[in-house]
């Protein structure tokens, strides 16, 4: 591990980023239909039980990474296999939100670009970031994270201006019982994007206050479970449930319907800076964690060296992951 600190308010930050990152995009638990808010909730008040499992291991370990304390729980020989199989995880976690950002990218402004050409700006700003340290990504998360903020309570206040919102389309509410909605928060908002955060138990040892880890993870989960709840009502409130259901972003599609005043419109730029920034965090972790686990399980003294090829990796599985965006999906 690099000898860096974060605060609990980078922390904060940095998951608030990461579990709103490309969830915002796709259109979520939308297999509850007008109830999709409702499987977010469970989704992340079930999430916090996995939370206090990666504060208490936290606790033993404080100064280990979890591909160093996952050795010490289960012995060497199946430590070093799931430390490993995590490292895969992480990989792989990154190059499909990888895809996720060039596909939206190539959908909504550059239908001629080549996909490997959009993903590779991307992950050279990526690497970049990464080799300069968890700190620099902390850092630049505080910065981008009020212009994120900003760029959704615009939205926000411009979408009630115009007098989109149609409550209707969220009833009945519980039509089908609560069954169908519990299955689709257990089998899919509980995993993403919830529990993708056990990425952050790379990073816990990295707080410069471990008495406000908990805290933290918890109000910072809470906090994006409120936004994601905001933003499917809203999607399926201007929208109706066909229509978010069959539209690729929905949230795109919600933007695109913003008019004030006969003037004030085509505001899906602001739409796609708040996607690359949640997109651009999310994958900045991942990878950082994928470098850090490595070199720990490696025992590779620098781990910035590994920037380049595991970048590389992450690269190239983003674009033969899927031959075409419903596939991937």
């Amino acid at each position: 591990m690099e000898k860096a600190k974060i605060s609990a308010t980078q922390l904060f930050i940095l998951m608030v980023l990461f579990e709103l990152g490309s969830a915002l995009l796709v259109p979520l638990a939308m297999g509850a239909k007008q109830d999709a808010w409702l499987a977010i909730l469970i989704g992340m008040l079930c999430s916090f039980f996995f939370f206090l499992i990666y504060h208490k291991l936290y606790s033993y370990y404080p100064d280990l990474l979890p591909t160093e304390y996952m050795q010490k729980i289960l012995g060497k020989v199946l430590g070093t296999l799931l430390a490993f199989i995590y490292i895969v995880y992480f990989l792989y976690d990154a190059s499909r939100v990888l895809r996720d950002f060039g596909e939206m990218l190539l959908t909504f402004a550059y239908p001629d670009t080549p996909l490997f050409i959009a993903n590779a700006l991307l992950m050279l700003v990526i690497i970049y970031i990464t080799r300069k340290g968890i700190e620099a990504i902390a850092r630049s998360g505080e910065l981008l994270f009020i212009f994120m903020y900003f760029l959704a309570i615009a939205g926000f206040i411009l979408i009630i201006s115009s007098g989109l919102i149609d409550f209707k389309n969220l009833q009945p509410v519980l039509k089908e019982g609560i069954l169908p909605v519990a299955k689709v928060a257990l089998t899919e908002t509980l995993y993403f994007p919830f529990t993708e955060a056990i990425v952050f138990t790379m990073l816990l040892p990295y707080l410069s206050n471990p008495k406000k880890a908990n805290v933290t993870m918890l109000c910072a989960t809470g906090l994006s479970g409120i936004n994601l709840i905001i933003t499917m009502i809203i999607n399926i409130s201007v929208l109706g449930v066909d229509l978010t259901t069959r539209s690729q972003f929905p949230l795109l599609s919600t933007v695109q319907t913003i008019q004030v005043a006969d003037f004030l419109e085509r505001l899906d730029v602001f739409f796609m800076f708040a996607m690359v920034i949640g997109i651009y965090f999310k994958v900045s972790i991942l990878f950082y964690a994928s470098i850090i686990s490595t070199a720990t399980l490696f025992k590779i003294k620098s781990p910035s060296r590994l920037a380049y090829p595991l970048g590389i990796i992450v690269l190239f599985l983003s674009i033969t992951i899927a031959s075409n965006f419903q596939e991937h999906l």
